[in-house]
């Protein structure tokens, strides 16, 4: 048995694709939180890439922290920088978009991770756990409730209960489900036209969108008025309007 380990690769030339592989359920330990945390400085410093994909692989999405090497550890204390909770917060300010692209089990830390992506896609077969209560923990009790609704998002978060990917669908919580063997080329697809847009106007889109729901219209104004005065002056605005006057398709260099 191969030990448990993130795969990165580059599938198309813009899109970034972080694969978790620690069989059976893809729990994030320190080791490949590790990992996973030097890719997310490697894309940082990549202007090349313009989306990331987020998947399993196997039969889980992702279950979360490491809850065996938790136990092992408890006594000890946990390296910040290592911390599960500095993870997700790097998936949800990384530069670009991300793509969870969920194959199976998303549990506990594991759907607090899709919650972490931008936008979420899954197999017809997913499932969907808030299993801190299951466990003694609390998880999720911020992210998810702002993301579909605090009725829907009690449901799933007091009865630590598995739902399926068509029932968190009508919640919000993905876009759209797709079956298991499309599920790779559908986020592929999806991926590869967010990175054919213009990156500098995804990335600002992607900050704006991020905060919006924290911010009063006043704020919400300045942020889009300081970004919008960035992109217009930017050459892949210019690129954009040569490319519509000569009815061809715009080549952007995030400049």
């Amino acid at each position: 048995m191969t030990a448990p380990t993130i795969h990165f690769s580059m599938p198309a030339t813009h899109t970034a694709l972080i694969e978790v592989d620690a069989p059976p359920s893809n729990a994030l330990g320190r080791e490949l939180r590790r990992q996973f945390l030097s890719h997310l400085d490697a894309i940082e410093r990549d202007d090349a890439i313009r989306a990331v994909i987020v998947t399993g692989r196997g039969k889980s999405f992702c279950s979360g922290d490491d809850l065996k090497e938790r136990e092992a550890a408890r006594s000890g204390g946990e390296d910040p920088a290592l911390s599960f909770a500095t993870l997700l917060e790097r998936i949800e300010n990384l530069r670009v978009p991300v793509i969870a692209a969920v194959n199976g089990w998303a549990v506990g830390g594991g759907l607090e991770l899709t919650l972490c992506c931008d936008i979420r896609i899954a197999a017809t077969d997913a499932q969907f756990v808030c299993a801190a209560v299951n466990v003694g923990l609390i998880a999720s009790a911020y992210r998810l409730p702002r993301l579909i609704g605090v009725g829907p998002a009690k449901h799933m978060l007091l009865t630590g209960s598995p739902f399926d990917a068509a029932t968190v669908q009508r919640f919000g919580l993905v876009t759209e489900v797709v079956p298991s063997d499309k599920l790779h080329e559908a986020s592929l697809m999806l991926a590869d036209r967010i990175a054919t847009r213009a990156p500098l106007s995804v990335e600002a889109t992607k900050r704006v969108a991020s905060r919006a729901i924290d911010l009063d219209r006043d704020e919400a104004a300045r942020a889009l008025a300081q970004e919008f005065q960035s992109l217009i002056k930017s050459a892949d605005h210019a690129e954009a309007l040569a490319a519509f006057r000569e009815k061809r398709p715009p080549q952007f260099r995030r400049n």
